[in-house]
């Protein structure tokens, strides 16, 4: 990867559908229930269903951009929001790969940084790259352009 071009990533189909399981498996089950019993049950079927929907888009549907001087965090459906953190600001990196991470090739990429509105940057559910030494190389960039100097 290019040191100056801009890279996109987002959370894999596969977290999306971990994180909705549980809503799809109610969504069947209150379906089944009004087959069996009640057809009542079958309007609790399709809400559980609505949700599970829509978590799934809406987490398919957040983008952590990296470039050079910041990363950008753009999530929402109805309502967007952009998040901005500067590259001199990250202090510290942490994977996490549990082992259903392990078993889909993702990681899950936590950042430490100094900015007041995102003390803590998480970035889940993402395909196992080498994503956290291109963020090392451009901070260490950004903090020579910029002229920080870390005091201890």
């Amino acid at each position: 990867m290019n040191n100056n071009e801009e890279i996109i990533v987002r959370p894999t189909s596969v977290y999306a559908c971990s994180k909705i399981i549980t809503l799809i498996i109610a969504a069947l089950a209150f379906i089944f229930l009004a087959w069996s019993i009640a057809p009542l049950f079958i309007l609790a079927g399709i809400v559980f269903a609505a949700i599970g929907l829509y978590r799934y888009a809406l987490i398919r549907n957040t983008n952590f951009t990296i470039e050079p001087e910041y990363i950008r965090i753009r999530s929402g459906l109805l309502f967007k929001r952009t998040d901005q953190v500067e590259m001199y600001r990250v202090k510290d990196y942490i994977i996490t790969r549990s082992l259903f991470h392990q078993l889909f090739k993702m990681m899950d990429l936590t950042l430490k940084t100094t900015d007041p509105e995102n003390p803590v940057v998480y970035i889940r559910g993402i395909p196992e790259t080498d994503l956290v030494d291109l963020i090392r190389d451009r901070v260490q960039e950004a903090r020579k352009v910029n002229k920080v100097v870390e005091l201890s």
